[in-house]
């Protein structure tokens, strides 16, 4: 994409310049956000402290700094960008961060965004007695292999195997794994769910896969429809994929074992499909309607 063009006299001059112009475009396109920030400050601050090259958590003491023109130019072509194509802000910069951990990523995977990255902080306690015994995880539906880079970190004497259908976001995942130097814990499959996996039990499955209902999907914002679609869809209801997750999931745990499913807005669908199991709803940050659990002796089979 081109420069913008702007007037030579333009009033741009200093980073507090370039980041007010990135929030009144932001606003004024009303974009959509949810890929990372909240809001069309933040996502203005980090593009335009992430084109600067600048840290992305120290923004006051640059926001008089003054740029060059070759700086503003760039600045300015990224808003545009962000404005016009409504492009998540991670496919612009190549990453995106979550809970602490960077990851890059493109347009083979969905920009990554799990409440189970939250629960994983805390090894899944109480439902997981003691993190360090934990010596076997699955990841379904990896995409860029951040969940199962977080759970290596969780479960530090645990072997994690992530499976995903797309060949794309694998290669994706094995720069993700590779930059953690987890090659040696981390395995990776290409494949339908359980189905390129060698025969072994696991302490803990853990699942963001598709779950938005088909009427849902049609209303998705622009952003969102930059994404894999076969990252996000799951069917009429959403529960395509969730109902032979949990179908299957009970002959690939330990007897202690439990099996960790995400599910965004579709906790009504969950309960309609899977309402006579014992589910637990885990709290996260969005409250308690994000992600469930099953033990293993709960589960059909």
């Amino acid at each position: 994409m081109t420069s913008p063009s702007y007037p030579a006299s333009h009033p741009f001059s200093t980073v507090r310049d370039v980041l007010r112009h990135a929030v009144s475009r932001f606003n004024q396109a009303q974009l959509s956000f949810g890929h990372g920030t909240a809001n069309a400050y933040d996502e203005a601050a980090y593009l335009v402290l992430h084109t600067l090259h600048l840290p992305l958590d120290l923004l006051d003491p640059f926001l008089d700094a003054r740029l060059t023109a070759e700086e503003i130019d760039a600045v300015l072509t990224v808003i545009e960008r962000r404005a016009t194509e409504r492009v998540p802000a991670a496919y612009i910069t190549q990453e995106a961060w979550m809970h602490g951990y960077r990851f890059r990523v493109d347009e083979r995977v969905i920009v990554p965004r799990s409440f189970i990255g939250e629960l994983l902080q805390d090894g899944l306690q109480p439902y997981v007695e003691d993190p360090e015994e934990v010596s076997a995880v699955l990841e379904l539906c990896t995409g860029s292999g951040c969940l199962a880079i977080l759970a290596a970190h969780a479960f530090p004497n645990a072997d994690i195997d992530a499976v995903d259908l797309s060949p794309g976001a694998l290669e994706v995942a094995t720069l993700n794994v590779t930059d953690y130097e987890l090659d040696e814990r981390i395995a990776l499959f290409e494949g339908d769910l359980f189905t390129p996996l060698p025969e072994r039990r696991y302490d803990v499955i853990i699942a963001n896969p598709p779950y938005v209902n088909a009427t849902s999907m049609q209303t998705l914002p622009a952003e969102y429809r930059h994404e894999p679609d076969m990252a996000l869809a799951g069917g009429a209801d959403g529960m395509d994929v969730v109902r032979r997750i949990v179908s299957n999931a009970r002959n690939w745990l330990t007897d202690e074992g439990v099996l960790v499913v995400e599910i965004g807005n579709e906790r009504a669908n969950v309960e309609a499909v899977f309402g006579g199991l014992n589910l637990v709803w885990l709290s996260t940050s969005a409250g308690d309607d994000n992600v469930f659990l099953l033990q293993q002796c709960d589960l059909p089979g």
